[in-house]
């Protein structure tokens, strides 16, 4: 069961290494566009545990919510190919009361070039009703722990995001 550390400095970040697989890909032997979700779902799934001690189902079951996406936004920008090795980060980059957005990112190896951005919208759900919830209590301050500091999200779009990306790279 998830309980959250006020004392406790909760990365901001999370990251995988990980290997392209071959029954993933293409004719091309490039990453097929629809497994990139699997990848990116799968990677945060490995590191969220590790990093905040908790698992999803620890919001179902202790809090009756959970979150639901209901927006995807993808760049596709360079291919994964197969038996190729990316690191995959994923991070938090902005919330209010019943929303989160999660991005994800796909580098080469040596995360000298970004392969694929996401951006994921998702709402807290009450499990119960089916209806929207707010983030409250343990939950928020889970949030504002575990929040990347991305300055004015709300103003940018996700190619001005891939543009500050490709900047520190």
């Amino acid at each position: 069961m998830f309980v959250f550390d006020k004392n406790k400095d909760y990365p901001k970040e999370t990251e995988s290494l990980v290997v392209i697989r071959f029954q993933d890909c293409d004719p091309l032997r490039h990453l097929n566009n629809a497994k990139y979700f699997d990848y990116f779902f799968n990677a945060r799934e490995d590191q969220v545990p590790k990093l905040y001690g908790l698992q999803v189902t620890d919001f179902y079951k202790t809090y009756h919510a959970a979150w639901v996406i209901y927006n995807h936004n993808i760049s596709y920008l360079k291919p994964a190919d197969m038996g190729e090795w990316v690191k995959i980060k994923s991070r938090l980059v902005w919330f209010n009361h019943n929303t989160i957005v999660v991005e994800y990112a796909m580098y080469d190896k040596d995360e000298s070039q970004l392969k694929t951005l996401l951006w994921s919208t998702m709402r807290y759900i009450d499990i119960e009703s089916g209806r929207s919830t707010e983030h409250e209590g343990e939950v928020l301050d889970f949030l504002h722990a575990t929040k990347y500091p991305l300055h004015d999200f709300e103003k940018i779009d996700i190619m001005h995001r891939i543009k500050q990306i490709k900047e520190h790279l």
